[in-house]
């Protein structure tokens, strides 16, 4: 069957590492991913198959024993893998983000130290910025770090960890006044902390604390948790890059990046609500013919596989613009924002097309139907996502009068 969102220009690399990735989900994610998603279950012997597919060094340069591939490559491996199971491709998210921040604004002793062993998939990754009563105002971050000798002690409480139990490093934003006189804007006195932990529930490491799972709608099977700080000490080799205050631009460039993986989920994930939509409507008849004969349905399906190539196509766009170099916030802010609209948009009319049953556990796109509201809040609501995008057309087209 020819398949929509194809991306022209693919080297034989790539086509190579899609290929097998796609493999991989239609016979390792697809056939057990919603029984593991009822029963709310770690997919371990999934994240051991990716770990030995290298999917975890995907973009980890070849010096520290990762494939070094490009954000494009890696946004189209998340895509099929969301395809499979949205919450194996949280689980590669989070990891990745530390990654590239590692990669980006880590000292070359923290280089050497973390991503050889996050290539191999040995350390997992998450990273944390929001706290329970902070939602989008990063700038309103209470969680601090103090300066004690050759160590700082952290204190406070973070939230929505994926991968807080099973991930063994954490990137953590807290406020650190040290070096930052009173009344220094806020985004400038964050420091962003790589604490080294061991994977659990409970005290993890003396001072740090990681509750339990939170129960949750969707998105089940990749743990979400909160973090608790206190009297946490780190040592100064610990803050990312070896300065203090850099630590909003840090988080910002690696949630960029998160960005464009998120709208690839969001692609992802309205994929396989198209083929479950388009599969269905060419079994269940009515009124003597497959629905899919319908116009009615027929236009339904039309709506849903443009809303599904019009993602796909500004997501490979934005990828492409930060492989390039080039500033990219506001196409992956588009494409975030269109994605996860979009996605939600398909989902639910893959929801409709199989009527009463689709309310049915036994049917796909019932566990789809309850995963794909998280793309509209993950790195960012839409709301955040426009105000990016309408502040960034704004500087491209600034009025001289």
């Amino acid at each position: 069957m020819a398949r929509l969102a194809q991306t022209a220009g693919l080297t034989d690399v790539q086509q190579e590492i899609l290929s097998t990735v796609r493999d991989f989900v239609d016979k390792e994610i697809i056939p057990v991913a919603t029984e593991l998603e009822h029963r709310d279950e770690y997919p371990q012997q999934i994240v051991d198959g990716l770990k030995e597919l290298g999917l975890f060094g995907l973009m980890i340069p070849e010096e520290y024993g990762g494939l070094g591939e490009s954000l494009l490559t890696y946004a189209l491996c998340v895509e099929e893998i969301a395809r499979g199971w949205m919450s194996v491709s949280g689980i590669i998210n989070t990891h990745f983000i530390v990654a590239y921040m590692l990669k980006q604004h880590g000292t070359q002793e923290q280089k050497d130290h973390f991503l050889p062993r996050m290539a191999a998939g040995d350390i997992r990754g998450a990273f944390s910025m929001s706290e329970p009563g902070l939602g989008s105002d990063v700038s309103a971050i209470t969680s601090k770090a103090v300066k004690d000798g050759d160590e700082y002690v952290l204190n406070g409480q973070k939230m929505w960890l994926t991968n807080g139990g099973t991930s063994s490093l954490v990137a953590v934003l807290v406020r650190s006044d040290e070096g930052h006189p009173e009344g220094t804007a806020p985004h400038k006195s964050m420091t962003t902390f790589l604490i080294e932990k061991e994977p659990g529930f409970g005290e993890v490491r003396p001072g740090l604390t990681i509750p339990g799972k939170i129960d949750k709608m969707g998105y089940k099977g990749v743990d979400t948790t909160e973090l608790i700080m206190d009297g946490l000490r780190v040592p100064a080799d610990r803050v990312l890059g070896g300065v203090t205050g850099r630590g909003f631009y840090q988080m910002m460039d690696g949630v960029e990046v998160g960005r464009v993986n998120v709208a690839a989920r969001g692609c992802g994930v309205a994929q396989r609500a198209f083929e479950l939509g388009v599969q269905y409507a060419q079994q269940r008849h009515t009124f003597g013919k497959p629905i899919a004969q319908h116009q009615a349905i027929q236009f339904k399906l039309a709506e849903m596989g443009t809303k599904v190539e019009a993602a796909h196509a500004m997501m490979v766009n934005a990828a492409r613009k930060k492989d390039s170099g080039e500033r990219n916030d506001l196409e992956a802010g588009m494409a975030k924002y269109l994605a996860s609209e979009y996605c939600k948009e398909v989902v639910e009319d893959a929801f409709r097309i199989h009527g009463g049953y689709g309310f049915s556990k036994e049917y796909e796109i019932e566990r789809l139907y309850r995963e794909a509201p998280m793309l509209l809040i993950g790195e960012g609501t839409a709301e955040i996502q426009k105000m990016i995008i309408g502040r960034r057309l704004l500087e491209e087209y600034r009025f001289q009068g």
